[in-house]
């Protein structure tokens, strides 16, 4: 079998600025990258891209497969059947794919649907992007996922939200969670964020410690939902893998989290879009505080060298998942980020959150070649990324999922 040869690319490799190059894939992998077009074998496909970009495939590392306009009457991952939110998810997870994502990272997900999805993919029941699998909510009784269902809908027995209260129940829910297939374990440590409250405690520290300590003898990872300062400095000194929302944050909170290597999805959009759909009223109102100040503050997180993440609650009602794209557009065009630094948030930093940084989210030889051909340079224009057209192919692991190459001129 010939290697492909993507001749005259807008390189942009995902942690240095963009540059002529010349790319070859050869099987799964990519096999050089070269300054001048490199001589083609007989069994060869080369392609002359006229300086369209080549960029690593990107990373959502906030991922509701299973959300579908949620936020509804019923409560989260009781919607549906079960066999019917796998339906959802498996569409979703083709969507991200469909929309340059090539991986994901569960946020938390019903009936085990995550390690569910990447089984079926694996075995070619289903194409979808690589997914880290998530698990459901754990946290305690009563917390903000679990305080307006009562007792006899049996929530924690079928739904999202796994209650456990005191280490030990902490531990065993753990270890169920990876047992039913999760890499990584959703704690509830505060509410805030669009939970209601302000950022109150909902586990208590030993509970976390031992969520922490469980997952790493399990070869897990941890990610949580905490939205306070203190909360914020405490998960990260305790080794939680991945901060979500991290509302609170501060310059306290970058040296912590430079020291320990935790990463930070800051998930704007969401109360972004809240806040344009629904002004004015008390939900959106609650939120407006903590966007404020994290968008303020978020230019010096990411000038000081925190390895920042994108994903956020797609799927969420007024949310769509396919709109991942306008998180990274907010923030480029509103709170002032570099196009580049927000690319390599979706790229080289999401794939060492995956832990397979070694493997993608740069272009580089010996990589696994996770790529996308887009017409346009989005480190000029991050608004290419919104228009799925402008994505003339999505390669993972060397093989198409979307090849419209043929069509380009002079092909």
């Amino acid at each position: 079998m010939g290697r492909l040869i993507l001749n005259n690319a807008n390189l942009l490799d995902g942690d240095k600025p963009a540059r002529k190059a010349h790319v070859v894939v050869a099987g799964e992998r990519i096999a050089a990258i070269a300054e001048a077009p490199l001589a083609a074998g007989p069994e060869d496909r080369v392609v002359d891209l006229g300086g369209r970009t080549v960029m690593p495939g990107m990373v959502q590392a906030h991922f509701h497969g299973a959300y579908w306009e949620t936020g509804g009457l019923r409560p989260l991952g009781l919607e549906v059947h079960p066999s019917h939110a796998a339906l959802r998810a498996a569409a979703n997870f083709r969507t991200a794919l469909d929309c340059g994502f090539t991986t994901t990272i569960g946020g938390g997900c019903p009936h085990a649907i995550d390690a569910a999805m990447k089984l079926a993919i694996a075995e070619g029941a289903l194409v979808g992007p690589r997914i880290v699998a998530g698990s459901r909510d754990v946290s305690s009784t009563g917390h903000s996922g679990d305080m307006s269902y009562p007792a006899w809908m049996k929530l924690g027995a079928a739904g999202s939200v796994h209650c456990a209260d005191g280490p030990d129940a902490v531990r065993r829910a753990v270890r169920e969670e990876a047992k039913n297939g999760a890499e990584i374990i959703k704690l509830f440590v505060t509410n805030g964020h669009g939970t209601g409250g302000a950022g109150e405690w909902e586990m208590a520290p030993e509970e976390v410690e031992m969520a922490v300590r469980t997952a790493t003898q399990r070869g897990i990872k941890t990610r949580a939902h905490v939205a306070n300062r203190d909360a914020v400095l405490f998960c990260i000194e305790t080794g939680v893998h991945i901060i979500d929302h991290g509302d609170g944050f501060d310059a306290r909170c970058i040296d912590a989290i430079l020291a320990k290597g935790s990463f930070l999805v800051p998930s704007l959009w969401f109360p972004k879009r809240m806040m344009t759909i629904a002004p004015g009223t008390a939900y959106a109102e609650s939120l407006k505080p903590d966007y404020e100040a994290m968008a303020a503050f978020l230019p010096a997180i990411n000038k000081a060298g925190v390895k920042l993440l994108t994903g956020d609650d797609f799927g969420a009602r007024g949310v769509n998942h396919g709109t991942y794209a306008e998180e990274l557009i907010l923030y480029v065009t509103e709170i002032g980020i570099p196009a580049l630094d927000v690319i390599r948030w979706a790229t080289k930093n999401g794939a060492e959150a995956t832990g397979m940084g070694d493997r993608l989210g740069t272009i580089e030889p010996g990589k696994l070649a996770d790529l996308l051909v887009v017409d346009g340079d989005p480190s000029a224009d991050i608004t290419v990324l919104r228009d799925r057209a402008r994505l003339r192919a999505i390669m993972l692991g060397g093989n198409f999922v979307k090849d419209e190459l043929a069509t380009l001129a002079g092909v």
